[in-house]
């Protein structure tokens, strides 16, 4: 696989910028590969190949695309055990988890994709005139590092279907696996420009995208700062179709009254979505809120579950949680810990992270009598850091779960699901998953406030790369 070259124009090509990035393995700080730096010419030949590319595909017969695109996700499925390994060293998980938490959970999204497409209706009827839905053009699809394989799922495979041409630009940090979903294209035989894979720095290639007038729509997963900016560059420069998909700081409420059986469950449910890719999840439930009278029955049980997940090296066979991604987000955990110690919040489990000069370990640290207001409770650490927060009584805990600039997801466990129900009505998240329901990648994905613009995912997620045109009919003579 050529990791050093674009793919442009349906085949693998050199960078004219002859500037690279290496990609590091966090476990063990060896350079893996290195890709392209695109500049501004490799950029500007990819929106031209991509502007070419969709005036062909958008004239395709929809179903025709269905069946190439059918053929992409084929290939990849076929391919995970290929992508398993390449995945792991990048992101810095274990083999068995890139597999099961990175890649096979996306393929009925992928498949549901397909269905939601054969099943869409790209033209309504109504009294006079007629709703169509059209592509919307060149889409720059701009993904992070924390999830390289599921975050294209969302956005290439609707984008595709709907008939756009897409520019992939992954992070810069967990680039490799974006390269498969080229080898997908080219086994499907997309028609030249129809996909483009552009690696590169964010602040050089996403911004250039952002502000380029050929390419009509930025769909952008990161950080709320990032967000904004490439938000602000889509719509100053030019005006195009703005999707954010950013971050979170999600609660998980825990209402009075629950046994102690369905606590820990519940509690293993919530430790899932933190530790289970070492906090790095925009949607990692990182606010635990629980009745004060019943606080210390909750810290025995988080102590007790967190000894079931064991961090390290994700090279050691006994390893369930790999590392951090990188030094930075090694060097962020770190100081956000420091920082919880010195606002007064009580160490219930772990200490200050320190390096251990052979890869970006971290073990889990638990927060408790944190006090919402602390800015641990509210900055996205991006690390398997918890906040116990305890409340006085349920409007106390929605009010507390809602204060927050973000709103993408959230967690309601109850004595009872109808008590459950009634408190999930009342926080503003994207998604609430609410006692034992199970969270599917098919299904809409996306937030409230700060937390993004548009949704991701299903039928909801397609529609989002179609424009809507009306078209009157002309009068009878």
């Amino acid at each position: 696989m050529d990791f050093d070259k674009l793919y442009l124009d349906g085949g693998y090509t050199a960078p004219l910028s002859e500037a690279y990035i290496e990609v590091e393995d966090p476990a063990d700080l060896s350079i893996i590969a290195r890709v392209p730096r695109s500049g501004p010419e490799d950029v500007d030949r990819a929106i031209e190949s991509a502007v070419r590319g969709y005036h062909i595909w958008q004239n395709t017969d929809p179903a025709e695309r269905r069946e190439a695109v059918a053929a992409m996700v084929e290939y990849l499925v076929g391919a995970y055990s290929e992508i398993a390994p390449i995945l792991a060293r990048e992101l810095g998980c274990t083999e068995r988890f890139a597999l099961k938490g990175h890649l096979e959970i996306y393929t009925p999204a992928m498949r549901g994709f397909l269905a939601d497409h054969e099943a869409l209706s790209t033209v309504e009827h109504r009294d006079g005139y007629d709703v169509y839905l059209r592509p919307l053009g060149v889409v720059a699809a701009l993904t992070p590092w924390n999830y390289p394989f599921g975050q294209i799922v969302r956005k290439v495979i609707p984008a595709l279907l709907a008939g756009n041409s897409v520019i992939l630009k992954p992070s810069k940090s967990a680039p490799l696996t974006a390269y498969f979903w080229a080898e997908a294209a080219s086994a499907a035989n997309l028609p030249a420009g129809v996909f483009t894979l552009l690696p590169g720095k964010g602040s050089e290639v996403g911004n250039l995208l952002a502000k380029d007038p050929r390419v009509d729509a930025i769909s952008f997963t990161g950080s709320t700062d990032g967000g904004k900016g490439v938000g602000a560059l889509g719509l100053t420069s030019t005006t195009k179709r703005i999707l954010l998909e950013m971050g979170g700081k999600s609660p998980g409420l825990f209402l009075p009254g629950i046994d102690e059986e369905k606590k820990r469950k519940y509690a293993k449910s919530l430790l899932d979505t933190l530790y289970l890719n070492v906090g790095q999840t925009c949607s990692a439930h990182s606010r635990m809120l629980v009745p004060a009278a019943e606080k210390e029955s909750y810290e025995r049980i988080l102590k007790d579950l967190t000894d079931e997940y064991t961090f390290g090296n994700p090279k050691d066979p006994d390893t369930r949680v790999g590392v951090l991604n990188g030094k930075d987000q090694f060097e962020k955990v770190r100081r956000y810990v420091k920082l919880g110690i010195e606002e007064g919040a009580k160490v219930l489990l772990g200490e200050v992270p320190t390096f251990n000069g052979r890869d970006y370990a971290v073990d889990p640290v638990i927060f408790t009598d944190v006090d919402n207001h602390m800015t641990i409770a509210r900055d996205e650490i991006f690390g398997p850091v918890l906040c116990l927060i305890p409340y006085d009584d349920v409007d106390d805990a929605v009010q507390i779960a809602n204060d927050t600039i973000y709103g993408l997801s959230a967690m309601v466990f109850g004595p009872d699901d109808e008590e459950a129900l009634a408190a999930a009505a009342k926080i503003r998240a994207g998604q609430v998953i609410v006692g034992d329901g199970t969270r599917s990648q098919n299904a809409p994905f996306g937030g409230f406030k700060e937390s993004g613009i548009g949704r991701e995912g299903a039928e909801e997620g397609l529609r989002e790369f179609y424009e809507i045109q009306t078209v009157f009919y002309p009068k009878k003579q």
